[in-house]
């Protein structure tokens, strides 16, 4: 009967209240990490270059050990890189985990490099599929690139801090 849905045991239809503010992926999210990449929780902007000239200058490094096609393969990806961030074409996360990413391996933190871009390749394959391939291959040439800190990276070279060590 029509008179039914006037059921006296069930809550009034504005039980529920009224809908939360914003939009409704808003709240977990301000709870996250990104507060950490983003501090005060202003709009992070990340400018391309704080990404691609690191990026460069590694594949600048690589190009003495590296094969010549490996090299110009990863500059032609990060060309692409390149001009999908002027088009406005990468995300903010894919703006801010790059930076990350590059952080990283700045660092010498070749596992979190790593991980950020597995988790970018994940989160955001149609985003980053075209030149990641670029990113991941640069992270692996850079990490057997000699540097100032292999006596920490590998067991079976001498430090070259300690001349004095066995005289």
């Amino acid at each position: 009967p029509p008179g039914a849905a006037a059921d006296p045991a069930a809550p009034p239809p504005r039980a529920l209240g009224p809908p939360p503010q914003g939009s409704a992926g808003a709240a977990p999210q301000a709870q996250g990490r990104p507060s950490a990449e983003c501090p005060e929780r202003e709009e992070c902007s990340v400018p391309a270059d704080s990404v691609l000239t690191p990026l460069r200058a590694a594949l600048d490094a690589c190009r003495a050990t590296a094969q010549k096609q490996v090299c110009n393969d990863i500059g032609r990806r990060l060309t692409v890189l390149e001009d999908a961030w002027a088009q406005g074409k990468l995300s903010a996360p894919v703006r801010k985990r790059m930076n990350l990413l590059v952080q990283e391996l700045q660092q010498q933190h070749w596992d979190a490099a790593d991980e950020i871009h597995r988790s970018l390749m994940v989160d955001h394959v149609n985003e980053v599929s075209q030149w990641m391939v670029g990113v991941k291959r640069l992270i692996a040439e850079t990490r057997e690139l000699p540097t100032r800190e292999t006596q920490t990276d590998s067991a079976d070279t001498e430090p070259a801090t300690e001349p004095e060590a066995e005289q």
